[in-house]
């Protein structure tokens, strides 16, 4: 911007449009549905696996179970976060990202001990998540029986 210009809202818009780092969005796009496909496969993986020993229900629990373990595994190493910034949504929308979002501030607020700082702030992030799910269900019970569904 020159230095004799008076700044006002629109040329400043410009000079930040003009000055900020351009997003691939379509490239981000891709990497998400990517990575979140890979994610779900290999949750697939697991049911089709433990589907040779287990009924097709408790294979996919375990699928489930497995998958938030091994998200955890991965946030407690740092490996998961790194596949957070690469693919974005693509990695939050699964269950391990669901995972990841307990563990998270869990690891963080390690050092305040385990009641204050690892019990307390565990769901900072996923309770909402929580609370909301819960009460939907709960909602949707009870229309249910209410209605006969």
């Amino acid at each position: 911007m020159e230095a004799n210009r008076e700044i006002t809202r629109e040329n400043y818009k410009a000079y930040v449009f003009e000055k900020m780092p351009k997003s691939s969005h379509w490239k981000n796009m891709f990497w998400a549905f990517c990575i979140g496909g890979v994610i779900c496969a290999i949750g697939q993986a697991f049911i089709y696996l433990y589907s040779l020993w287990f009924n097709m229900q408790d294979a996919s629990v375990l699928a489930s179970a497995t998958l938030v373990f091994l998200a955890a595994m991965m946030t407690g190493f740092g490996i998961y976060d790194r596949i957070g910034r690469f693919a974005g949504a693509g990695s939050t929308i699964p269950i391990t990202g669901f995972s990841n979002a307990v563990v998270s501030p869990a690891l963080e607020f390690r050092a305040e001990g385990f009641i204050y700082g690892v019990g307390a702030k565990m769901f900072l992030v996923a309770g909402p998540v929580i609370v909301n799910g819960v009460t939907i269900s709960v909602i949707i019970a009870l229309l249910t029986l209410i209605f006969g569904g």
